[in-house]
């Protein structure tokens, strides 16, 4: 079976009505959570642990990447 078939990506709810410009996330992959853009979705797959998700999650949410 071709893994990628099995993979279910999402997008936040806050993406727009034409979804563009946006990251897609999954949890299907074992152990990882993949993020990919939205406007090339054949293209290259960031995965992170997920301690590493929930930590960029929560630095994002509390402003620590504000510029």
């Amino acid at each position: 079976m071709d893994p990628a078939q099995s993979i279910t990506w999402r997008k936040s709810s806050l993406s727009g009505a034409n979804g563009d410009n946006c990251v897609e996330v999954t949890t299907d992959l074992p152990g990882l959570v993949g993020v990919r853009d939205s406007k090339n979705p054949s293209g290259p797959v960031l995965a992170f642990t997920a301690d590493q998700w929930r930590s960029f999650l929560l630095r994002t949410k509390t402003g620590d990447f504000d510029a």
